[in-house]
């Protein structure tokens, strides 16, 4: 496609050149290593007060992908594609927090007194709102499967998002905790060919103000 960007470099290109894949190599497999360097950069993607509240859950053996792909409306990039992560964002429960700033503490990134200052706004944003909980959840498993989707993209490799699923059969057969919502399946792996090209998108004109 012809871009409209007059910005280019190699990350660019690459975000500018994906496409959701249809079609996969059946025969391929993807290390563990790959799947959980994935991961990885999926997780250094920005969550509210670093709460990191997010799971990912690899379906890449044949007999879990039995049992995913009539759950996920008989998609076949469930089966066909080396791997799909059940992309799960987890309720913000704000308690957490000093746990997961630990790190920043310890690695001198962070004062120890300043913990307090995240934990308890934290806790007034979201605590007692429900709504704000889940959709936190659900931003932060979406900015991790974006970045997953980008660094499939820059390995060579398809990727296809979708929310075509049972959510409760999901739960169920995948054992989600109570306060795990499974945001999107993601699909990823070598494709075959016959994918489109990236589709064509609205003119900027018509999407952005300027104010």
């Amino acid at each position: 496609m012809k871009s409209e960007t007059t910005l280019t470099n190699g990350v660019i290109e690459c975000i500018l050149s994906r496409t959701a894949a249809k079609y996969y190599d059946t025969s391929a497999t993807l290390s563990d290593e790959v799947i959980r360097d994935l991961v990885r950069i999926g997780t250094t993607a920005p969550t509210s007060f670093h709460l990191q509240n997010w799971r990912f859950i690899a379906v890449r053996s044949r007999e879990a992908k039995a049992r995913l792909r009539p759950i996920a409306w008989d998609q076949p990039a469930t089966t066909e594609a080396a791997v799909t992560f059940i992309v799960c964002g987890q309720l913000v429960e704000t308690s957490v927090i000093p746990e997961r700033l630990a790190p920043l503490v310890a690695a001198g990134v962070m004062p120890a007194s300043m913990v307090p200052d995240w934990e308890i706004p934290a806790r007034d944003l979201y605590m007692a709102f429900p709504q704000r909980r889940r959709d936190e959840a659900v931003r932060s498993a979406t900015f991790g499967a974006a970045a997953m989707i980008y660094a499939a993209r820059s390995l060579g490799l398809g990727s296809t998002p979708m929310i075509g699923f049972d959510a409760d059969a999901v739960h169920r057969e995948f054992g989600l905790a109570d306060d795990e919502v499974p945001v999107m399946l993601l699909s990823v792996g070598p494709e075959r060919a016959g994918n489109w090209a990236q589709k064509p998108r609205r003119p900027v004109a018509d999407v952005l103000d300027l104010v």
